[in-house]
């Protein structure tokens, strides 16, 4: 049975086809979901000051990335959290996945093939290699 369930979105397409393929699995009412979504930091050496305010068009996007999440979360038969955290996205999501003990991770992969996959790398099949459960690479469909 799968007790914990950490599904990596991101802001393309491919996050409703990983929701899509989340309801093939028989979810038990004690399931626990983690609806995860990781901001690449804009630079290394960038800091953001936690302690300040910030102009309300710097959160827009925190908020309509909030707001998408929440709404996966209320189609949901069991109980969820949601992470958006920053950060490298394979790191990250092999790190959340530690943290919650997860059963599995379900990530969509982009299909980069050739020099595209070199260059942009493949955050699923870096996650696939470092993950500490089984992980379910959800594949666009054409």
């Amino acid at each position: 049975m799968l007790k914990t369930i950490v599904i990596a979105l991101d802001s393309s397409g491919l996050a409703e086809q990983v929701m899509q393929a989340l309801q093939e699995l028989p979810l038990q009412s004690s399931s626990k979901l983690v609806l995860a979504h990781v901001i690449a930091p804009v630079s290394d050496d960038a800091e953001i000051a936690a302690d300040q305010p910030h102009p309300d068009s710097e959160l827009l996007p925190y908020r309509n990335l909030e707001k998408q999440l929440q709404s996966y979360q209320a189609e949901l038969p069991c109980s969820s959290e949601i992470e958006i955290v920053s950060g490298d996205p394979a790191e990250e999501i092999v790190r959340l996945a530690n943290i919650y003990e997860a059963d599995l991770i379900m990530i969509g992969s982009r299909g980069l093939t050739g020099l595209n996959r070199i260059i942009q790398g493949s955050v699923s099949s870096q996650v696939v290699e470092s993950a500490p459960c089984s992980v379910w690479v959800v594949k666009p469909k054409f």
